[in-house]
């Protein structure tokens, strides 16, 4: 399974990267929307943990963008504290997480 993280915490990037690469799933990181938002072409995840607060941008405004373009891209939006989600048309083709995400979470997520 191939992951993709777009966060600007890179402590928290690695923590995830590590936890599913210990789980055989291959993982990529950017903490920029300009670095992260190319990978969704070249690198081709199943799953995107994309960050609201990143510091070239909303992540979130990129959601109904992303879907339209990968539609079978499973969406976990990600942020430290629970923004306004009523922009985000396609709100019921992903997950809202407040962080910090657990363990088991994270299991789960792939397990689905």
């Amino acid at each position: 399974m191939k992951i993709l993280i777009i966060d600007d915490e890179e402590d928290y990037c690695m923590l995830i990267k590590d936890f599913y690469s210990s789980r055989n799933c291959e993982t990529q990181m950017a903490h920029t929307l300009k670095d992260g938002l190319p990978l969704l072409e070249i690198f081709s995840p199943e799953i995107l943990f994309l960050d609201n607060n990143l510091p070239d941008g909303s992540g979130w405004t990129f959601v109904d963008t992303i879907l339209n373009k990968n539609p079978g891209l499973r969406i976990h939006l990600v942020s430290a504290y629970k923004p306004e989600t009523k922009n985000i048309s396609s709100l019921d083709k992903v997950k809202v997480w407040e962080k910090p995400i657990s363990l088991k979470n994270l299991a789960e997520i792939i397990q689905v």
